[in-house]
């Protein structure tokens, strides 16, 4: 899988131009997941960098976050189709598609527009603090593994 770099800007506005063939009907290639759930469940990714939204994890759930789960979501393999996912970003019942298509395009101009340097050691959610490099791949991964998902 090719990761984008979404501190560039000619590659989120390809990614926004994918984000924007979605359609509120457009059907997975896998997984159980609608448009509008996946789009929610990018968004929680986003929401735990900027928004105060979610519980952090303390003591050894966070101990286990680092330990286990950091590598997978911030390294480079690419996360296998059906793979399990935590709780929280499971999206249960319909979202507003358009709302949360907007959300999403606008997490990723919030992003470009802060830059590489302002994610350098920038306490995560639940790994604590990750380089730029590695917010990237946070971000990035998980967005593109559900845009093949859709087909866009």
């Amino acid at each position: 899988m090719n990761i984008p770099n979404i501190f560039q800007a000619t590659e989120v506005a390809q990614l926004i131009d994918r984000i924007n063939m979605l359609s509120p009907s457009t059907k997975p290639l896998w997984g159980k997941m609608y448009a509008d759930q996946m789009l929610a469940h990018v968004n929680v990714a986003y929401e735990m960098a900027f928004e105060d939204l979610h519980p952090k994890p303390k003591g050894f759930k966070k101990l286990i976050l680092k330990l286990l789960v950091k590598k997978a979501v911030t390294g480079p393999k690419a996360y296998s189709k059906n793979s399990r996912t935590a709780p929280v970003f499971i999206i249960k019942g319909s979202r507003d598609f358009e709302v949360e298509q907007k959300r999403l395009i606008t997490y990723l101009n919030k992003v470009l527009s802060l830059g590489r340097e302002h994610f350098e050691q920038l306490e995560s959610h639940g790994f604590g603090p990750l380089s730029s490099e590695e917010w990237n791949t946070l971000f990035a991964k998980h967005l593109e593994h559900h845009l093949q998902q859709f087909g866009v």
